[in-house]
């Protein structure tokens, strides 16, 4: 049976997990190493300066004081490490379409597993459902079932986006690219009650770039969205481009 690290950033009580979980039970060996809090949005931090404690719920489910990737670099790379087949991360509460990838937990979770040199998946809810995180757990209890067929490539994260309506609504799945946003709203000030300058982030942008083939287009039309994503962050479009600038101006 196929061994399976379950991690997300919504942290380890989140009910997304809960219900990735009972899914993916039921066809491999999860294993659930999660933050011990919602740390939505750490993108790829690790915990450098200060110890990581692991704990064992009742439930099963082991609750880590760090980030998503400590979790998977905990689960894949440690003493306490067992040979695993897959990472799963998710499920989000939320959308990770487009630039939400740069930072997203639930990516960087499944990108800790690439760089372990695992297959991987991120899974959110396309939009706010928070009645339909079944239906998104199905959704990847399907493609890791295809996985014991043709298994997935080692440099491969698939990144899914699944749209809030109940399983047999969904229209089918689409292979997508990431689409975009436009910037985010200027961050908001405010005072504390001793007077003293506080900030808020304002809210993400909407769709810059939700064109046929996007992520977001998938979604919006109730398709489950999959865009297959690299971690070779290089412009290798621009590379030539780049060079022929340097020996102009050299």
């Amino acid at each position: 049976m196929m061994k399976i690290l379950l991690s997300n950033d919504d942290g380890v009580h989140a009910p997304g997990i809960e219900a990735l979980y009972k899914a993916l039970v039921k066809v491999a060996d999860v294993k659930v190493i999660a933050p011990d809090r919602n740390c939505s949005g750490a993108s790829n931090s690790l915990t450098l300066h200060n110890p990581l404690r692991l704990h064992k719920l009742q439930n099963g489910f082991y609750s880590l004081n760090g980030t998503p990737t400590d979790c998977v670099h905990l689960g894949t790379n440690s003493p306490f490490a067992e040979n695993v087949d897959l990472v799963v991360s998710g499920i989000n509460d939320g959308p990770n379409m487009g630039d939400d990838v740069l930072y997203s937990g639930t990516v960087a979770a499944a990108m800790e597993g690439r760089y372990m040199g695992l297959p991987s998946i991120a899974v959110s809810m396309g939009s706010r459902g928070h009645d339909y995180y079944d239906t998104a757990a199905q959704v990847v209890a399907d493609v890791v079932s295809k996985m014991d067929e043709q298994p997935l490539r080692l440099d491969t994260i698939l990144n899914i986006n699944v749209p809030a309506v109940d399983y047999d609504k969904l229209k089918g799945t689409r292979v997508t690219r990431l689409g975009r946003r436009h910037r985010a709203d200027t961050m908001v000030q405010d005072k504390d009650p001793f007077g003293r300058h506080i900030f808020w982030y304002g809210p993400i942008g909407g769709h810059q770039d939700d064109a046929e083939g996007t992520d977001f287009d998938a979604v919006n039309k109730g398709f489950v969205s999959i865009t297959p994503l690299s971690l070779d962050m290089t412009a290798k479009s621009h590379q030539d481009r780049l060079q022929e600038w340097l020996t102009k101006t050299s």
